[in-house]
């Protein structure tokens, strides 16, 4: 198997869809997002059918590419390979040799993780990052898993091979601890779907990671 090793999008910010929680259009919001200087989005909108989560990708690829950012697909590596997405990020439990195979070593390719034991299972040849949550209780997903917390997502952190962004009950106060414990990045989901800003919202949590990020890099000196 070829070594992903696919470079991260930076800033290490990854904004996971849910038009339903959106309090605008989400082509809007997206580009208000990739304005603000995101450069890392995911379609996760699984209760369209196949074929409306093509369309719909293929409306928003011309923007993101525009500002020379990624667009991927939570779900299945077919349909994202269907729809020409910039990557596929896999559900816990999926299998991501297959997924690689499919589209191929040049994009990217991302796995849910929950526990040190999925993140020691994730192979650095295979997959470029791994999403752990949830991070905190988050209104997007009530009652999914208990909260990883900071002392889960340093654990989870130390044990992967490959980068762990955290994502669940993500904030711009929680960001330094975040960061502080381990993680390469964040992904945001609510947070933004329903910012009555989202372009201040990510403009925040940008300034805020890189400021932490820096930080943490005076402390390791």
């Amino acid at each position: 198997m070829m070594g992903a090793r696919v470079k991260l999008p930076d800033p290490p910010l990854l904004l996971v869809t849910d038009r339903r929680q959106a309090r605008r259009p989400l082509a809007d919001i997206v580009a208000a997002a990739m304005a603000a200087g995101c450069r890392w989005v995911s379609l996760r909108e699984k209760d369209l059918s196949q074929e409306e989560q093509i369309l719909l990708m293929r409306s928003l690829l011309p923007a993101a590419h525009a500002h020379a950012a990624k667009l991927m697909l939570h779900g299945e590596a077919s349909l994202a390979e269907r729809a020409g997405a910039d990557g596929v990020h896999l559900p816990s439990g999926v299998d991501p040799v297959s997924a690689r195979a499919l589209i191929g070593p040049g994009k990217l390719l991302g796995v849910s993780i929950h526990t040190v034991t999925e993140a020691e299972a994730v192979d650095p040849a295979v997959v470029d990052y791994a999403l752990a949550g949830p991070a905190f209780e988050t209104a997007s997903k009530p009652g999914y898993g208990p909260e990883i917390g900071r002392k889960g997502l340093y654990d989870v952190a130390r044990a992967a091979r490959v980068p762990v962004l955290a994502i669940g009950g993500i904030n711009t106060a929680r960001v330094g601890e975040l960061v502080a414990a381990g993680v390469a990045g964040v992904a945001v989901m609510g947070g933004v779907m329903r910012a009555a800003d989202p372009a201040q919202e990510v403009s925040a949590l940008i300034a805020t990671l890189t400021g932490s990020f820096a930080i943490r890099g005076r402390d390791r000196c």
